[in-house]
């Protein structure tokens, strides 16, 4: 088993030589930390015993940083990639920060500190540890986003004590290491010994697929929209990945059988997990949902769940500390458990999400999870992917349109339009079937690799 070290520092110190971080151009080689620093003159004195926020727009150079914030800076502020102006000062009055860590010289002023790459020489900063609070932005699915309070412990819980594999995965994600699914990689690749290839959003993704085989990537985490993608590419196959994992959306059987197909000897994996709830557990089976048998309550330390009015309730030593803000509401129940606002429904000896309780679209008072009928379209041959929404309707309040993408090569669209109905009205209520059925050549994606469902 692993020690607990106290900082990401001492992870780094106590693990194996040659390992990097790396992006499309550049290369950072881990072990640089214990002599270099991207900390430029006068930046150890803002940031030593402050609350600081990250706001630095490039992946790599923010993880280098993370690295070297982490033990030194009494908080941590992760700011997502492409958050505005007007939210970053608001989240900066709500978390005290009092310096802003960047790395565009030209906005430096009494206020902020600079960190570039490459790393340079450094002598080492004299500055006591601190246990770091890690503040990072919920993905406001339900809502506006919130600042949810880690520590190093909560967020490498499922990680720390588990012994390293040997040999060492190559890893690599496409989400951004600043959010918390990313950030989740990036921990274990400090953490465990291995390496990571960081991919961008705006890069082909035939690009990305022929980078990650080029730099020898064996395991790839991603959302399932994220994934889809990859299917729908023409170019999955550059990679042949050992481990493929999914998480951040529900999961159906048309991307599991996708993947099963492109990549028959990795390993597949959906996993839940949310910035406030941390990781809850992962399924391996290969199927969609998950065994009942997961709630059965554990007192190990490990996860515990229970499900109350349809909720996903989890608790665990992973979980957020608390929301950071004056006006902010508890993060769990008075016995410690979170609400995580997902809905799950028992069929047989399994669970399966339907959706978000803040999605529900409402027919004339009856609920409709545009997941679940998402899942009946996807299945569907033709299709790559769907987008269930309401409508406003004068008679049921709302009626459910879907916007479909279909596959290349699917040139009779009026019988792929009929055979979605068909499945739909033969698999879901008649109050759940799309009233409007739209091909679009695209869904719009969050910054976080998930379709977008809001606005």
């Amino acid at each position: 088993m692993r020690p607990e070290h106290r900082s990401l520092r001492e992870w780094l110190a106590a693990g194996e030589a040659g390992r990097v971080i790396r992006d499309a151009t550049r290369v950072v080689a881990l072990d640089d930390f214990a002599a270099r620093s991207g900390l430029k003159a006068g930046a150890a004195p803002l940031i030593a015993g402050r609350n600081v926020m990250l706001a630095i727009e490039d992946q790599l150079t923010a993880a280098a940083a993370l690295i070297e914030l982490d033990g030194l800076a009494r908080r941590i502020v992760v700011c997502p990639p492409g958050l505005d102006l007007a939210s970053r000062a608001v989240i900066a009055t709500n978390a005290g920060v009092e310096t802003i860590v960047i790395d565009a010289e030209t906005a430096a002023d009494a206020r902020t500190a600079l960190y570039r790459l490459p790393l340079a020489d450094a002598a080492p900063i004299d500055a006591p540890f601190i246990a770091t609070e890690w503040a990072l932005l919920t993905s406001g699915t339900s809502g506006p986003p919130k600042l949810a309070a880690h520590d190093l412990s909560t967020l490498t819980g499922v990680m720390a004590k588990a012994p390293p594999p040997n040999p060492a995965p190559r890893w690599a994600t496409y989400y951004d290491i600043r959010r918390y699914g990313g950030m989740q990689i990036l921990l274990r690749a400090l953490t465990g010994g291995d390496s990571l290839t960081l991919t961008h959003a705006s890069d082909p993704i035939e690009t990305t697929l022929s980078r990650l085989n080029d730099s020898g990537v064996t395991h790839i985490t991603g959302t399932p929209t994220h994934w889809r993608k990859v299917l729908m590419s023409g170019a999955a196959r550059r990679i042949d990945p050992a481990y493929v994992r999914l998480s951040g959306e529900i999961v159906d059987d048309a991307v599991l059988n996708g993947l099963k197909s492109a990549y028959p000897r990795a390993r597949i994996v959906h996993a839940y997990a949310s910035t406030e709830a941390g990781v809850g557990f992962e399924v391996t089976d290969g199927e969609p949902g998950f065994p009942a048998s997961l709630l059965d309550a554990r007192g190990d330390g490990a996860v515990e769940m229970r499900i109350v009015d349809g909720s996903l309730h989890l608790r665990s030593r992973r979980t957020a500390l608390r929301y950071i803000g004056g006006n902010s509401a508890p993060i769990t129940t008075d016995d410690g458990f979170i609400d995580s606002g997902d809905m799950v429904e028992r069929r047989g000896d399994r669970y399966f999400f339907t959706g978000r309780r803040g999605g529900v679209i409402n027919v004339g008072g009856s609920k409709v999870h545009p997941e679940e009928v998402e899942n009946v379209i996807n299945a569907q041959p033709g299709v790559r992917i769907s987008l269930v929404k309401a409508r406003k309707n004068p008679i049921t309040g709302a009626a459910v349109v879907a916007d479909v993408v279909i596959q290349d090569g699917c040139a009779d669209s009026d019988a792929l339009r009929v055979r979605i109905l068909d499945a739909c009205r033969a698999g879901l209520a008649a109050y759940k079937v799309p009233m409007v059925i739209r091909f679009v050549p695209s869904l719009e994606m969050t910054p976080g690799g998930k379709l977008a469902r809001l606005g």
